[in-house]
């Protein structure tokens, strides 16, 4: 278990699982009552306004990339370590701490969202911001994440198939088109960030 214990610290787990707490409070909290616009409005995933929750989410996903990328990129990539089941247990556990952040804070107010809604979105947003790590590094792990919500928001309303991959982050559970995305995109982005680790930085 020293092993855990270490990656945990060189990931920085603690202080990112701290900033996904937060960020679902704040989001939370700013989200109770709330009412819904545009593609939200349209999609609405239950009594209060899905914005709030893929807000909260996204932040929480973009706190918890902070460990996608470790403080030795050399011992990332050496060949005594096996990297690979490793990487792809961090996103998986990663996109399921972010859930459970979210369904637990979900009981201090308002139901703004629900389980299936949750665990897609953070499913989805981790996957996004693994492959973020493997083309970006660790450091701008969250630029994909967080620029996919940024397009889902200003969405017009989702009449087709384009505009629902835009928005699914939106889109009510049960959404075929939104819940495929999530899927394929999960699924390349532990791929992608499994086997080939986090982008290095170049030293000119």
């Amino acid at each position: 278990m020293r092993w855990l214990t270490l990656y945990s610290r060189s990931r920085q787990m603690p202080a990112s699982f701290a900033a996904t707490v937060i960020a679902a409070v704040g989001m939370w909290a700013l989200g109770r009552g709330g009412g819904g616009s545009g593609a939200a409005s349209a999609s609405g995933s239950g009594p209060g306004d899905p914005q709030f929750a893929a807000l909260a989410l996204t932040a929480g996903v973009a706190a918890a990339s902070v460990g996608l990328g470790g403080q030795d990129l050399a011992l990332d990539r050496t060949a005594a370590i096996r990297w690979v089941p490793r990487r792809a247990a961090h996103v998986l556990l990663a996109a399921a701490v972010v859930a459970a952040v979210a369904l637990a804070v979900r009981t201090l107010g308002d139901e703004m969202a629900g389980t299936e809604f949750i665990v897609r979105d953070s499913a989805g947003l981790m996957g996004l911001a693994a492959l973020g790590a493997a083309a970006c590094g660790g450091a701008y792990a969250w630029t994909l994440p967080v620029l996919w919500t940024a397009v889902g928001l200003f969405v017009p309303p989702p009449t087709n198939t384009p505009t629902r991959v835009a928005a699914w982050l939106l889109l009510p559970p049960g959404t075929p088109t939104a819940t495929w995305t999530a899927l394929t995109l999960t699924a390349t982005g532990t791929a992608a960030y499994a086997l080939a680790g986090p982008r290095g930085r170049h030293v000119a």
